[in-house]
């Protein structure tokens, strides 16, 4: 059932950090909300709330730690061998926050043609690779049909590899261009072989905060309809949240509501992932504060483990925080290391460049106590090592409504 509970106020936004030294274990409401954890209980916007601002690190640990292990008790981490394909770096939405886009006419400006997108799936392929993270800027001029086109082509030609592809503000965008309805779009793009949609573009679902950071993009409600729209088509998808630049913590709490109100509602939702932002290089880079400490990134991310009680899967992020700090999430409610991404353009243009190897990632795994398996876009177990068969296998086996890969609730 749609939580219908009242989202705590905002605090000012010039005090977005959270207090991490206030916490104090005699504080009788934060234990009653750590105890409505541990027994499984759904917590609401101000319990959320309680633990992002009062919960030492050690006790949210424990809590999202042990929520973990009641929906994943067995003592393994996954993964995905994976590459990231931006075909176009052309946006016209021109996000303050993003160093990766350039504007249509921009000498660094391009549009990969077909040979060299078949060249990294080829590369992909020969590593073992199960899906490719296929995703651009808002092109004024790639219609819905160019994107099928490029879809079928590489369907046909690399069939082991899923599409997880175009996110939500893409798909937006491209049924603005196409003037036709989302759902129309996406039929056309499932129907050419999309198999997945990333969740990339949510940033924070709170408009106070999108009107300063992103005010070109989609809109709160406008990704979450998307995003439904998908589900209701069958394909799953993931839900980010990129934090630690103008929201407070009590927006962090309702972007965490808004997802877990959506997943209630379709069960399409596959996996969360957050990360904090990266400054450095940015078009605005000004208006934004320093980077987040680890502390506050552990913070976040135990809560969403928390908080997120219908949503199975909670992934980390080396890319953004390097493999140690990965390492340490392991026991702060992340079941999954993500992906290898043997390339990676977005983040990466931001000064973040921290691609790592299938050997290293599951030496660290191994290292935080857990045995690493490979999996697919759908989180069934694609590994030698694992005794039974994949499932879901493919896009078909995990369509929303199918009770596979979905929520954890």
């Amino acid at each position: 059932m749609t939580s219908t509970a009242k989202l705590p106020d905002a605090r000012p936004s010039h005090t977005w950090r959270a207090p991490l030294a206030a916490a104090r274990r005699t504080d009788s409401e934060l234990a009653r909300v750590a105890d409505r954890v541990r027994d499984g209980q759904r917590l609401t916007p101000e319990e959320g709330l309680v633990l992002h601002e009062r919960a030492d690190l050690s006790l949210l640990g424990e809590l999202a730690h042990g929520v973990r292990l009641r929906l994943h008790p067995e003592p393994i981490v996954t993964y995905i061998v994976d590459r990231n394909v931006n075909p176009t770096n052309v946006c016209i939405t021109d996000c303050g926050f993003c160093a990766f886009y350039r504007r249509p006419k921009h000498e660094e400006a391009y549009v990969l043609d077909r040979d060299e997108i078949h060249r990294k799936l080829e590369e992909t392929r020969d590593l073992g690779g199960r899906q490719v993270l296929m995703q651009g800027g808002h092109h004024p001029y790639l219609k819905s049909d160019w994107w099928c086109d490029l879809f079928r082509d590489l369907r046909e030609h690399f069939p082991a590899i899923n599409l997880h592809a175009l996110s939500a503000p893409e798909l937006d965008h491209l049924s603005k261009i196409d003037k036709r309805p989302v759902e129309d779009v996406i039929a056309d793009l499932a129907a050419a072989g999309l198999g997945s949609v990333p969740g990339a573009g949510a940033e924070m679902l709170v408009e106070r905060v999108r009107k300063i950071i992103a005010p070109k993009k989609t809109t709160t409600d406008r990704w979450l309809e998307v995003h439904r729209r998908v589900h209701e088509a069958g394909l799953r998808s993931s839900a980010t949240m990129m934090f630690g630049h103008v929201e407070t913590a009590a927006e962090r709490v309702e972007h965490l509501e808004r997802l877990r109100q959506l997943q209630d509602e379709t069960g399409g939702f596959t996996a969360f992932a957050c990360w904090n932002m990266q400054p450095d290089g940015v078009p605005e880079e000004h208006i934004y504060p320093a980077r987040v400490t680890p502390a506050v990134y552990l913070r976040v991310q135990a809560l969403s483990r928390i908080y997120l009680d219908n949503i199975a899967n909670i992934q980390t992020s080396y890319v953004t925080q390097g493999m140690k700090m990965a390492q340490i999430t392991l026991h702060y409610g992340c079941n999954d290391f993500g992906g290898t991404m043997l390339e990676e353009n977005v983040v990466s243009a931001a000064g973040c460049t921290r691609l790592e190897g299938i050997d290293r990632i599951e030496r660290m795994i191994e290292g935080a106590g857990f045995a690493p398996r490979r999996r697919n876009s759908w989180y069934g177990i694609d590994d030698e090592r694992h005794d039974g068969a994949t499932f879901p296998s493919c896009r078909e086996e995990a369509a929303v409504g199918s009770g596979a890969a979905g929520g954890a609730r």
